[in-house]
């Protein structure tokens, strides 16, 4: 018997009525995955939540932007659900890359309007809480990926430290990601923040993290 899951609900449905859908829901996405490739470690296990944090708008290099769109592309092809601060910069070109690949975007924005999303999100998030939703990217993810970034990127990645969440920084990305790689953010050693040059390959390392993580839980 197949199962069908809740995203590829949304997915279709959103393949349906057009290319932008603004969903206001609270809902657990739990799902039932067929195919050995999909970023689930058994059939009644949820999604993966991977988050892409980094330079908004104001300060993303052309680099940053291929490598978040590269990294958006390589979660959606493993079947993970993509989260991002849900702007510009990194978090556009991130979920540009996932929605391109037939993947599932969810943006988590400051603003309590969603029309402030950029077009690539499926499902908006609108806090109202102004830069505090920083905690709630990070805390929603089940692994960080970190690409350039500013104070706001490094906020999600001191969160997401301080509750020993797997993170991988981009190296060569420049701003908060080069200069928290390879390093404990401070002397209680949480989780390492590991490094990789490649997207493809944080991908993949953030993703196992998460299956190791969840094995030892």
């Amino acid at each position: 018997m197949t199962l069908v899951s809740l995203q590829d609900i949304i997915r279709g449905s959103i393949e349906t009525f057009g290319t932008r859908t603004d969903i206001e829901i609270s809902v657990t996405l739990g799902a039932y995955d067929m195919t050995e490739d999909k970023a689930l470690t058994s059939s009644a296990e949820k999604r993966v939540q991977l988050v892409v944090i980094g330079s908004a708008a104001d300060h993303c290099t052309a680099e940053a932007r291929e490598l978040a769109y590269r990294v958006g592309a390589e979660a959606a092809r493993r079947g993970a659900i993509l989260l991002t601060g849900g702007l510009g910069g990194v978090m556009e070109s991130a979920c540009k890359g996932a929605k391109e690949n037939h993947g599932i975007t969810v943006g988590i924005i400051p603003q309590d309007e969603t029309h402030y999303a950029n077009e690539y999100c499926d499902v908006v998030v609108a806090t109202g809480i102004g830069w505090a939703r920083d905690f709630g990217t990070a805390y929603s993810a089940d692994a960080i990926i970190l690409i350039g970034g500013g104070a706001g990127a490094l906020i999600e990645t001191c969160a997401g430290y301080l509750k020993g969440k797997p993170i991988v920084a981009i190296e060569g990305s420049g701003g908060t990601a080069d200069r928290v790689k390879q390093t404990f953010l401070d002397e209680r050693k949480s989780v390492m923040i590991l490094s990789e040059r490649d997207p493809e390959k944080a991908v993949a390392r953030a993703l196992e993290l998460v299956r190791q993580r969840s094995k030892s839980a």
